[in-house]
């Protein structure tokens, strides 16, 4: 950068960028001459042709490698301008950005910099907004599910009882979904900031902590969890706390529409580069025909679980979000309703 600020102060270079590269060419090509003309002028013999056919190619070689030196310093304001944009992408990392040169990388500079801004400020904002909403939501429905539990406390005849139960009933499932939505706005935002690099993986300890999260569930419909781990350790793209929210995610979901007294299989093992993470369950099942379904946020595929358990509609999709953010992929099978289902994890392994 700083051959480029100096540059930029010449004042017949500072509003182009390309008078800055052909400059730069310009005296490069020259050099080779300029040298050839002084070792003819202040040379104290005749020079043989073959010293000076040798004298001008190395002159040559040597202008051409100092100005593309020169060349590569001159892009700088390029490079700067792509990493900081790939930082936001990847880490939104906000990176600050020189933004006082008038000339075209100047301006994409500054222009990359309000832009990175603008998205952060905006997403701060929705974020913010969200959370308000939320709070709002909640302090309506809670009014209203507070009225309901002092009319059920009356002791009101049974046909005001069963309706004023329904109330109830309707806003602890509002209360549900608004506890989901601000799951999801601040799941979205940990993601987006986590960053991506490969990191040693205790497996066995993974799966045991896995265990001890989905042990109540699997004890209240008495499912057996069955694991297997053909590897103890692996170098992933992911955090270990992020890994066991996706399984624990996969086993719940696991959980809620297996039929009681089943069993449950996590399989852990490599195929090739790859590490591969399985929860196979002999449960509900669904038509593979709607596998991608799935996966999207608050879809209409979300069905009741065998205890009439309640979906959220945004577990798979966050479990999509975690993996493919850290370079991985999910795959759901199932052979079909009622004939059980798998999800697999597959992410790259380090060496």
């Amino acid at each position: 950068m700083k051959l480029y600020q100096q540059l930029s102060q010449v004042s017949f270079l500072q509003n182009s960028y390309a008078f800055k590269f052909l400059f730069i060419t310009f005296l490069g090509i020259h050099i080779p001459l300029i040298g050839i003309l002084f070792f003819v002028l202040y040379s104290k013999s005749a020079i043989p042709p073959g010293t000076l056919l040798l004298f001008a190619l190395v002159m040559t070689l040597v202008a051409t490698g100092i100005t593309l030196v020169i060349l590569k310093k001159l892009i700088m304001p390029i490079e700067i301008a792509s990493k900081a944009l790939n930082n936001y992408q990847n880490n939104r990392t906000v990176t600050m950005l020189p933004t006082e040169f008038k000339d075209e990388a100047g301006l994409l500079m500054k222009n990359i910099h309000r832009s990175i801004q603008e998205t952060e400020d905006f997403i701060t904002e929705k974020q913010d907004l969200m959370y308000l909403l939320s709070h709002d939501l909640r302090t309506f429905s809670g009014n209203s599910q507070s009225l309901s539990k002092m009319i059920l406390d009356e002791n009101p005849s049974s046909a005001v009882r069963e309706l004023t139960e329904l109330i109830y009933e309707s806003t602890t499932q509002q209360f549900h979904f608004i506890d989901s939505f601000i799951k999801l706005i601040k799941e979205q935002d940990e993601i987006s900031k986590k960053e991506i690099h490969f990191k040693k993986i205790n497996l066995h300890k993974v799966l045991s902590d896995v265990a001890d999260q989905v042990g109540q569930q699997l004890t209240k419909k008495n499912i057996e969890l069955i694991s297997s781990v053909k590897i103890a350790e692996a170098q992933i793209q992911i955090d270990a706390e992020l890994l066991i929210r996706v399984l624990v995610n996969l086993i719940d979901n696991a959980i809620k529409f297996s039929f009681a007294e089943s069993e449950i299989r996590l399989d852990v093992y490599t195929d090739k580069t790859k590490l591969v993470l399985t929860v196979t369950d002999s449960g509900l099942g669904f038509d593979p025909s709607h596998k991608d379904e799935l996966f999207k946020k608050f879809t209409n595929k979300s069905k009741l679980g065998t205890a009439n358990e309640h979906s959220t509609g945004i577990g798979l999709y966050l479990c999509k979000k975690i993996i493919e953010r850290h370079q991985g992929a999910i795959v759901a099978k199932s052979r079909g309703i009622n004939q059980g289902a798998q999800f697999s994890i597959i992410l790259q392994k380090g060496k």
